[in-house]
Order: C-alpha cells, then structure tokens, then sequence
C-alpha cells in the first residue's frame, strides 16, 4: 500500500524467538475457556454456592471478549511487548485469586480480571506474528495456533475434569502460575525488540467504554437468553436494545473523534472479511455445541465419551488450516482458499441437516477441514489488507467478531433446539440447516470480494 511502514526482514531463528512465547500466550487463554467447565460443580460444594457460578465461564469470556479490540489498538501505539508483558502479569495474578478465592464473587472477580489478560495474550500474540512473518508466510505459523487451540479445546474438558476428580479445582489456577512464568521469560526474550509502527496519539477512552459497554450487552443477552431470561421477555428485549443503542452510539462517536478506536477506513478494508470470519465462527461454534449433544441424545454416549467424539472434528481443522497455510504460502492467493473451505463446510451441513443420525462423525471431520482453512485465512486476510502500523487493531476487531459469531452461533443452535416442535430431529435438522444457511452466505460474499494477493513469497 502507497505510505505504508516496510517492515525489515527476519530471520526464521528471529521468528521462532517471538512466536515460542506468543505460542504459550494462546495456549493459556485458550485452555482457561474451557479447562473449568467440569470443575464447576466441585466449586459449588466448596465455596458453598451454587448461584451465578456459570458465570465462571462467561466473566472470563466477556471481559476477554469486550478488551481485544482495545489491547490490540493500544499495541499498535506502544508496542507489542507493552501491552502483551502487563496483560500476562495481570493474568498470572488474576489466576492466584481464582486459587485462592474463598467465595463465589471472589472466584468470578478473578476470572473477569483474568478475561482482561486473556484478550490481549490472544489478539496482541497474533499482532507480534504479523509482525515479523511476510503476509503470504503467516499460513506456515497460523497452522501451529490452529493446532495449539485445537489441542486446548479438546485437553481443557480432559485436564479440568481429572484435576477437579483426583486433586482439587483450585490446582487448575495454580498451574497456570508455572506457564504463564515460562511464556513471561520467553516473550520478554522475544518481544521487547519489535518495532512499534503506529503512531502515539491520544487514546479514544470514549470510543472503548461505549464499545466494551455495548459488546458485554449484547454478549450478555446473548449467554442469559433462553437460559436465565425467557427470549420474549422485556428484560431481554432491554438488554438487546440498550447494546444497539450502544454501537450507533459508538458509530457516530467514531466519525467525530479525532483518533478513532476504529478507523473508518479500516472498517471499509475489511469488512467483507470479518463478514465471512464471523458467519464462519457462528457456524462452527453452533456445529460445537450440536454435535455432543446428538450423540449423547441418539446414540446414547456419556458427556465424556461424547466429548472424545470431537476429536476428528478439531484434529481435521487443524489439518485444514496446515493444508490452507501452506497452500497460500506457494500461490499468495486466498480466495481459492475461502471458496474451497466454505464449499466443504457447505457439504458437510447439507449432509447433516438432510440425515442427522448417518455417520454424524464422520461428516464432522469433512466439516472440521473446511471450517478450519477458513479461520487462519481470514486473519492473514484482514491483517494483509491492514497496514502496518494498524495489525493489532485489524487483529482485534477480527477476534472481537469471532466471539461475538461464536456466541451467536450457540444460540442459534439452542434456539433450532428448542424449536424442533417436540421433534427432537427435526430441531436438528434445523440447527444444521441454519448453519448451511451461514455458509451459503459466505459464498455469496466471496462473489463480490477481490482477491487479494499476499505480498512475502517464501524463503
């Protein structure tokens, strides 16, 4: 791009040194999603409370959630060790409270403030990779991140439910301390030397209020409907206009603020791709949540067993973002990319919304590859199509629209759920129909997107 900062070239030693750590980062926000979920009830009888302890996962969710966008702008200014360094403290000491929390508000303040580090070790690692990796070589390393979080959703369930059987659910916390001390060693090794591209200029504290405070809002109503709020209740209804009040207050806060949390023509770059990166989140996390429970509900799995049974699922995303990253590295091309995951995702859900009950595994792994070439692919796409001194905003905002697809994905899936009329295959099939609705679009969107060529061949 025409003004555009060129970055200096490093070497794959110099590369390794950064992303070792940013490496852990990811593998300690990724695993602290979902490494408590089978704890939960061992911290009601400990803590003696039973209420609002599901917001164990959702503290740590919104608050990461709300923040990415914010660290990720805020590395763009003062760099990335800055910001990442002080987030991974707040981590670790936020994990010691959680460890040591006598009481269920002490045990959910830990995991908000843990939330609060989590976001940065997700958006400002992957920030650090684009840094020093050319766009059309980030595939090469974006594949080991689809490993690392395929490998920490499927361990987290695993490793929570034997510490919380054989030990105690305050050892999950702890064992945070030695990692995150490992990654804080590396990434002061690896980080402290980047270049800081963005210029320093006052922050937008307005602009990030207004959008943490709209994000938790609408992600709020989101987690709380149909569980805690019957959807057609006026509290929920509130909660969804209060958040888009919030977001067409931000809109126009952002048009006249003189250094905007999110730049206009970011936004304008980018936004066919984060259309397709939150329609490919929101499918996959509504597939997620599915998949356990048909195989518990029809084929009579325990939740453990059910659970082993997404396997396939994200060993075949991870292959599909090797196969994706490596693809790209030799052609510098993404489209064909986008076009073949989405193709494969759509197959894989017209399959299932047809027959639910056939070979729901299997299909799961065809599923798995196609959505997994999608989601290292947009990040290269939106970071490709930032320039530099904007990556870890780019970055940010993808990851902002990631959670917030996720979240609506589940719920979508719910919702067909308990939609299915008494039916339980029929909600099935219509859970897995909206997801190939979500898809389907996804291709549409590729119809009118450039493609965009990545600048960087291989070494």
């Amino acid at each position: 791009m025409e003004g555009e900062l060129q970055p200096r070239a490093y070497s794959h030693a110099e590369r390794l040194r950064v992303i070792h750590g940013v490496l852990l980062c990811v593998l300690l926000a990724a695993i602290d999603q979902t490494v408590v979920l089978p704890a939960i009830p061992q911290m009601a009888r400990t803590l003696h409370g039973t209420t609002h302890l599901s917001w164990v996962v959702s503290a740590y969710l919104l608050t990461a959630t709300a923040t990415t966008p914010i660290h990720g702008k805020l590395s763009d200014q003062f760099g990335r060790a800055k910001i990442l360094i002080p987030c991974l403290l707040i981590f670790i000491l936020a994990s010691m409270v959680c460890a040591s929390a006598g009481s269920v508000p002490m045990l959910l303040l830990g995991r908000a403030l843990q939330g609060m580090g989590g976001g940065a070790l997700l958006a400002v690692s992957q920030s650090a990779v684009a840094d020093v990796v050319p766009p059309r070589e980030r595939g090469r390393y974006q594949a080991w991140f689809a490993s690392i979080w395929a490998l920490a959703s499927g361990a987290g369930p695993v490793v929570g439910g034997y510490i919380a059987q054989h030990l105690s659910w305050r050892f999950i916390f702890w064992a945070n301390l030695p990692l995150g001390a490992l990654a804080l060693a590396l990434c002061l090794r690896g980080l402290p030397n980047l270049p800081v591209a963005g210029r320093r200029a006052r922050i937008d504290i307005g602009g990030a209020l207004l959008l943490m405070g709209s994000t938790t809002l609408l992600l709020c109503a989101l987690s709380l409907g149909g569980v805690d709020l019957p959807w057609l209740s006026w509290r929920e209804a509130a909660l969804v206009l209060l958040a888009l009040a919030g977001f067409a207050l931000f809109g126009a806060q952002q048009r006249r603020a003189a250094h905007p949390l999110l730049p206009g023509s970011l936004l304008l770059r980018l936004r066919l791709v984060v259309a397709l990166a939150w329609l490919n989140t929101s499918a996959m996390f509504a597939a997620i949540f599915m998949f356990p429970l048909l195989l518990q509900q029809f084929f009579h799995a325990a939740p453990a067993r059910a659970g082993i049974a997404l396997v396939p699922f994200l060993l075949s995303g991870a292959a599909g973002a090797y196969a994706a990253g490596q693809t790209t590295r030799r052609t510098g091309w993404i489209r064909p990319i986008f076009v073949m995951g989405l193709t494969l995702a759509s197959l894989g859900f017209a399959l299932m919304a047809a027959a639910p009950l056939a070979r729901p595994v299997a299909v799961s792994a065809l599923l798995g590859f196609g959505l997994g070439m999608l989601n290292p692919t947009t990040l290269i796409a939106a970071q490709s199509l930032a320039k530099v001194e904007e990556l870890g905003i780019a970055t940010g905002m993808l990851l902002l629209l990631r959670a917030m697809g996720g979240a609506f994905g589940a719920t979508l899936a719910g919702a067909a759920l308990d939609g299915g009329f008494h039916d339980p295959i029929l909600g099935y099939r219509l859970g897995f129909a909206f997801c190939l609705a979500l898809t389907l679009c996804g291709l549409l969107i590729m119809l009118r997107a450039p493609e965009i060529k990545l600048r960087g061949g291989p070494d």
